[in-house]
């Protein structure tokens, strides 16, 4: 933590999906992004290598998708229709033709018998009776000849279809499992197997299965995209949980931690101003046990050492300890009003990185009405407001913060940020000229204010001038040198503009170098080796980006990345099936 920072703003900008100081820096796609899933930047090669390096470029390709529907693009949703119909031949495989020779006439017949078999079982499936279709595709299994694998697999994968529809899902498994043997490279028996598993609740599996069929299909199908999606999301969300409750008992050690040496002396014998005098020498792990011993001894302090409390829970990502805490300070009508107001920021930031952001928006209402003459209050509820594609509201709360502080730099900034994202969206051209000249003037006005120069860096980029974009980021790490999240954007700049991957990756290296913290680049880091190929490096850089999650839902998050390179790891040792590589 830098010791130029506030706790206060160290916790915002915590909780805004940024580059660390605020919106539009490289933080997750979440819901309401519009971008491309994370777990498909770990499969999709073809995709754009930028993918969450910032929220601009999430943004702006959530308005290309929207284009494109407007031209009537079809082009990923052609072959979106439900697979439940049986069919009359599998995908040609070498080898599948009719053999010629002495006996090929006999083994006609016998295809012949099962392929009539097979025709009459589709007939019963079309009117809704399965059970006689199921005798009908038994029998054709029956008939047909072992030899006829292509065949033989259609009439396992049809049998199949009626299972699903009675929902005997071992059945259709099962089935499943006998198509894909006779045929690897079987859509539509991998897909109906992925079904089959997640209704047995085979998540890996599932997963392994619907992998093999969004690179085959070239992640052109939506159905099997959003399944994939699916199933990553509870993967992650249950590891997460598995992993994070221990973690956050572990933290309560730190409560014992000043048993180590003794606390300097105050004049006061106040654990909350024994906890004040820490935070000043930079001795955080002793902090949050002397808040509690002034809060348990109910102290003069005690709705400070609450508030001083919750901010370093909310540091360590431990949102659950936090709440509890802020909802006592709120709830505390005697207390301070900036104090109440202070709690009810940190509490709206908490629910905007959990991406609840009505209860969000409710706080930062009830902080402007107590405090009115707040300027972080409506700065905080700026920044959600753009979040929530809310720009003139947005424009509207920086403007009253910069009137209560006319000197904030940052107000400034994302004031400019918010105009951008206005202009972009209605492809108003003079417009997005007027946002990129009050980003010059910002710079101007401000040359000391880093997140001016990368706020207008990720504007440049989404214009593609990438010249001048590395400028700004140039910029950002003169004045910021120790900020590692910096040198990582500044490494997918080289990606995107010169395709340089050898400079990306050494930027990002360096960004480890600096911050071997820094969770972004590991994350990163880990994205591009999928790319490259390089799954046990890729998987061993989220692993370490997991360990370092300051947020159930971040960790939940990059198990979804690492359990996306498993799966593409699977696969390709099952089914020699690889995306290209860069």
């Amino acid at each position: 933590m830098a010791a130029s920072k506030p706790v206060e703003a160290a916790v915002v900008a915590a909780a805004v999906p940024s580059s660390g100081s605020g919106v539009g820096g490289g933080g997750t796609a979440g819901p309401g992004t519009g971008g491309l899933p994370r777990w498909q930047l770990a499969l999709a090669v073809g995709a754009p290598l930028l993918l969450g390096a910032g929220a601009i470029y999430l943004w702006s390709r959530q308005q290309r998708r929207r284009e494109a529907r407007g031209r009537g693009d079809a082009s990923g949703l052609k072959r979106n229709s439900e697979r439940k119909t049986p069919e009359g031949r599998a995908s040609p495989a070498p080898g599948s033709g009719h053999p010629e020779g002495p006996g090929a006439h006999l083994d006609m017949n016998s295809l012949d018998r099962a392929q009539a078999a097979k025709n009459k079982g589709n007939k019963y499936f079309k009117a809704g009776k399965y059970e006689q279709a199921i005798q009908c595709y038994t029998e054709a299994i029956s008939l047909c000849p072992t030899e006829k694998n292509v065949d033989l697999s259609t009439f396992y994968q049809n049998r199949a279809a009626a299972f699903e529809q009675l929902q005997k899902w071992k059945e259709v498994a099962q089935d499943c499992t006998k198509a894909v043997e006779l045929n690897p490279k079987y859509v539509k028996a991998l897909f109906r197997r992925a079904k089959a598993h997640e209704k047995l609740d085979n998540k890996k599996e599932c997963l392994e299965d619907v992998t093999a069929v969004c690179i085959l299909e070239g992640f052109q199908n939506q159905q099997s995209m959003l399944l994939a999606d699916k199933v990553l999301k509870l993967l992650g969300k249950e590891k997460a949980k598995e992993k994070y409750k221990p973690m956050l008992k572990g933290e309560k050690s730190d409560e014992d931690k000043d048993k180590e040496g003794e606390a300097l002396e105050v004049k006061e014998n106040s654990g909350y101003l024994k906890a004040k005098q820490y935070m000043e020498e930079e001795n955080y792990d002793k902090i949050i046990s002397e808040c509690s011993k002034e809060i348990d001894a109910e102290g003069k302090y005690m709705a400070e050492a609450l508030l001083l409390r919750a901010t370093f829970y909310l540091l360590i990502g431990n949102a659950n300890a936090a709440k509890p805490d802020l909802d006592k300070v709120i709830s505390l009508k005697e207390a301070n009003v900036k104090l109440r107001a202070n709690a009810l920021i940190k509490r709206g930031s908490m629910y905007m990185q959990q991406q609840q952001p009505l209860l969000s928006t409710q706080d930062f209402n009830m902080a402007a009405d107590i405090d009115p003459q707040n300027a972080d209050v409506y700065h905080h509820r700026g920044q959600l407001k753009i979040l929530l594609d809310q720009v003139e509201e947005a424009v509207a709360d920086f403007d009253e913060c910069i009137r209560l502080r006319p000197e904030s730099a940052l107000a400034q900034a994302q004031k400019c940020f918010a105009l951008y994202r206005q202009a972009y969206t209605g492809n108003n051209s003079s417009q997005i000229q007027a946002a990129m000249k009050g980003f010059e003037e910002v710079i101007k006005k401000f040359p000391r204010c880093a997140e001016g120069y990368a706020l207008y860096a990720q504007a440049l980029t989404d214009q593609q001038q990438f010249g001048k974009a590395d400028e700004m980021y140039d910029k950002c790490i003169d004045l910021e040198p120790d900020n590692a999240t910096t040198y990582v954007h500044k490494g997918l700049l080289q990606l995107q503009w010169k395709q340089d991957l050898d400079r990306g990756l050494e930027l990002i290296s360096k960004a480890i170098e600096i911050d071997n913290k820094c969770d972004f680049a590991y994350e990163t880091m880990g994205t591009i080796e999928v790319q490259r190929g390089n799954m046990e490096k890729a998987i061993d850089m989220f692993n370490k980006a997991i360990n370092l999650a300051k947020s159930e839902m971040e960790m939940a998050h990059l198990y979804s990345l690492c359990d996306a390179a498993h799966a593409q790891t699977e696969v390709a040792k099952k089914y020699g099936l690889k995306p290209p590589t860069l």
